[in-house]
């Protein structure tokens, strides 16, 4: 199209030039009260070139009314659009303010039943290698931490502290291969350690005439002066006697989902 009007782009000019010419004369020749022949048959011809004109003129002016319409419509779009995500975020705050007062109301709430005082503290990090099963947590030295305290959370056993530095501290958890926690079966007393295995946690020493089921709780047994005695370990999901065994087989499913961990209580000492 534009290749067509660049060829023709003299010709076209003259005829448009025409076209405005006779336009021009004619609006001249209605305001006359009298017309010659050659005036009459120029409105004639200049008639219907008048009329396409005025449609064209209208035309474009409900184009224009409509293509401003159309901006205004866009502007005032975008604004709702900018006011949506604004409104949508601030919801999304309003909810998260909202979980995480509900979080530290059940915190408070263990920390009033626990024995010892205790120190709030928000998980940071969570350890980046395969070595230890472990979590960073954002209080340390000069908050009175040391290494050996324990860690819990409102759903059982978190861990102990195995390093301080002044404003962190690393925990390292119950399901860590090195970890181990004198324990007990709810239900029955059977003792036992619970032993970290990963994901789970085995009970080692667990004799294999304990009374020992599907869905026992296990608890802390208050033995080797880290953990207080009666704090959620798990729940048994696995026990298995062999009869030529000294010992079961026993697994455990932790009370606490440690990839969901955001805030604990770190057991102090009673002179802290």
């Amino acid at each position: 199209m534009l290749e067509l009007l660049r060829k023709y782009r003299s010709p076209l000019l003259v005829v448009f030039l025409i076209i405005f010419a006779l336009l021009v004369y004619s609006s001249r020749l209605r305001k006359q009260p009298e017309t010659t022949l050659f005036e009459k048959t120029i409105l004639q011809l200049a008639s219907p070139l008048q009329r396409g004109f005025d449609f064209s003129t209208a035309r474009l002016g409900d184009i224009w009314s409509h293509y401003l319409w159309l901006v205004d419509a866009r502007e005032e779009n975008d604004r709702l659009l900018h006011e949506n995500r604004r409104l949508r975020t601030r919801l999304d705050q309003v909810r998260e303010f909202q979980l995480e007062n509900r979080r530290l109301r059940t915190l408070l709430k263990l920390r009033r039943q626990l024995p010892l005082p205790t120190l709030a503290a928000r998980v940071v990090a969570e350890d980046a290698t395969s070595l230890f099963q472990t979590v960073i947590i954002d209080r340390g030295l000069d908050d009175g931490l040391r290494e050996g305290l324990a860690v819990v959370a409102p759903e059982g056993v978190v861990g102990r502290i195995i390093r301080c530095s002044p404003r962190q501290s690393r925990v390292l958890l119950i399901t860590d291969a090195s970890s181990a926690i004198a324990v007990l079966v709810q239900r029955s007393r059977a003792r036992a350690v619970g032993r970290g295995r990963g994901a789970t946690l085995t009970l080692d020493f667990a004799l294999a005439q304990e009374d020992i089921v599907t869905g026992d709780r296990i608890i802390t047994s208050g033995n080797g002066g880290i953990f207080p005695k009666g704090l959620t370990i798990g729940t048994v999901s696995l026990a298995e006697v062999n009869t030529l065994d000294l010992f079961q087989t026993v697994v455990v499913k932790p009370a606490v989902n440690f990839s969901r961990l955001e805030e604990v209580l770190v057991l102090l000492d009673q002179s802290s």
